[in-house]
Order: C-alpha cells, then structure tokens, then sequence
C-alpha cells in the first residue's frame, strides 16, 4: 500500500518530440516522465512499468491514439490505466471516439498548464483510491494476504497461460493439524494470532514473485505455483513446513506434536483443454485427505489423475 506514497508516474505517447518537451515540463518535478514517440510500442511500455496515467496524442503514424487506446482497454494488465487524450482535434465528434475507445477525459492542444494539471491529478488520484479499493477487497482480512477470491482469479489466469504455453502448474493445499483443540483450549484470540503468523511465514517462504500464497478458508491455506514441476512444488512445501514448525507456536492439544504443524496436499498438472482449474484445486485436497490419514504432519503429493494414468500407461 505505500504506492500511495510514491511519485506518480506519466506515459506520455506522442509521435513529435516537441509536445513530449512540452507536458514533461509541465509535469515536472511533480511526476515521473515516462515517453514515446511510437504508438505500437506504448503497451509494452504500459505493461512493464504500470504507469498511473497515460497522455495519449490521436494523430500518429501507423497506429492512432484511439486504436493505441483500445488495445490498451483490451488487456488485463494495462485496462485500469486511466488515458486523457492530448490533441488539436476539439471537435465534439472526435471527443466522443475518444470516449467510446476508453478514454477518461479530452484535452485540446495548445495545452493550457493549470487545465492540463488539474485534469491529471485528478485522474490520478481516482486511479489510486480505486487501486486501493480493489486491493483491500483482494485482502482477508485477518491475515493480511491475498483472500480465495484472488486465488480463483490467479488460478484462472496462470491455468490459461499454462494452456497457451503448455507449461506446469503446480498447487497446494494446506491445513492447519488440530486447529479446533487449538481455538476450543487458548481461545480464537491466540488462534488469529497463529493464523497470522502461519500467514506470514507461507508469504516469506514462497519467494517468487509469480507464486501466490491465499487463505483458502478457516484454517486451510492454499499455494498456486506458476512453472513449477512437482518436485519444485514439493521442495516449496517442505520449506513451509519447517518455517511453520520453527515458530514454535505451543499446541499441547495436538495429537501429534507439541507445536503447531501443518498436513499438506501437492499437485502438479500441465494444464489440459476439456477441463477446468479448479479441478487442480480439487486434486489437492484429495492429497491434503491422504496426509491427514496418514497421520497428519506430512506432505502427501503427486500428479493429477490424468497424468497419472498417461504415465502408467507409456
């Protein structure tokens, strides 16, 4: 959350070097001054760096700013992006394009510089409290980390990657072991605490920008592992489990220890056409099954079903 705190930065994409020379100074110090003068490279540009804003010219070569526009409304990672076109064409018409492209405001050339900042800060703050908004929603609220929402939607998303790509994905499920005599002898205030710190010892462990660590549900937690083999996924899971077990968090309660441990599911899974990302999730939970039967504190792993059967077979 400390974006909030950080200089907000400007794309400015323009085909002349002159108007870019104009609305850095304008912005400047106040904003950082990201341009190009080249349509087709202004989403790639947007992806890598997640501009707060972008000021967009409409008359350009090869590509104009309404197309440039549309692109970037048709992408996940740049759509949220606010865009003010920058142009001489004032007309009503030309306005309304704008709008039906995405754009979120119209400003005519020659700029005039309070209209310009104003019109800038503006969006820019919206674009914050609306990021905020959206992350706080993403949250749990008790641990801090992402919550099962935001894991559907990660899973959704690495699942058609790994569909484009062929690549593996790998999950796990994890449960806290004996939570209930945990909560029902020291008190749901000491088991916040522990989930708390369960949570904060999976997101130190996991350190991979591309994983994601959520909480599943009460005491469950879940990991997904973008182009991860299940021997990686594996080796992730046996880290957690020492970090987990080095808290030392007492549970004279449990059944199998006198700390706080974890039973875990593994999977791992090139993702198949014909089916669907939760049934990754499902497959997991059918591993976390076999750990807690098996006596739990364990790891239980392996491939998806339909692996599975590919390689016995081959």
């Amino acid at each position: 959350m400390a974006r909030e705190n950080v200089q907000p930065t400007v794309l400015v994409v323009d085909d002349e070097a002159t108007n870019i020379e104009v609305l850095a100074k304008l912005l400047q110090p106040d904003h950082r001054v990201l341009f190009t003068t080249d349509p087709s490279k202004a989403m790639n540009l947007a992806e890598m760096k997640g501009p707060d804003l972008i000021l967009l010219d409409v008359i350009m070569p090869n590509m104009d700013g309404y197309e440039v526009c549309r692109r970037l409304k048709s992408r996940a990672s740049t759509r949220d992006i606010p865009v003010i076109f920058v142009t001489a064409m004032g007309e009503e018409q030309f306005e309304a394009i704008g709008f039906e492209a995405g754009g979120v405001d119209y400003i005519t050339k020659p700029v005039k510089p309070f209209l310009l900042r104003a019109r800038v800060k503006t969006h820019i703050d919206l674009k914050r409290q609306s990021d905020l908004l959206r992350r706080l929603a993403s949250l749990d609220g008790l641990t801090g980390i992402p919550n099962r929402r935001s894991l559907d939607e990660f899973l959704r998303q690495e699942w058609h990657r790994g569909l484009r790509h062929e690549s593996r994905l790998s999950a796990m499920l994890i449960d806290v072991d004996f939570f209930k005599k945990f909560n029902d002898v020291q008190g749901h205030q000491a088991g916040d605490v522990c989930l708390r710190q369960i949570a904060e010892a999976l997101s130190r462990t996991l350190e991979r920008k591309t994983d994601l660590v959520a909480r599943y549900g009460g005491e469950e937690f879940a990991c997904i592992l973008p182009e991860t083999p299940l021997q990686g996924a594996v080796h992730t899971a046996e880290k957690i489990k020492q970090a987990v077990a080095s808290l030392a968090i007492p549970h004279p309660q449990s059944d199998v220890a006198d700390i706080v441990t974890l039973s875990m599911g593994v999977i791992s899974v090139t993702p198949k056409r014909g089916h669907e990302p939760e049934e990754i999730l499902a497959a997991a939970d059918q591993f976390l099954y076999m750990a807690k039967l098996s006596g739990r504190n364990q790891i239980q792993s392996g491939l998806h079903a339909w692996e599975a059967e590919t390689a016995a077979n081959a």
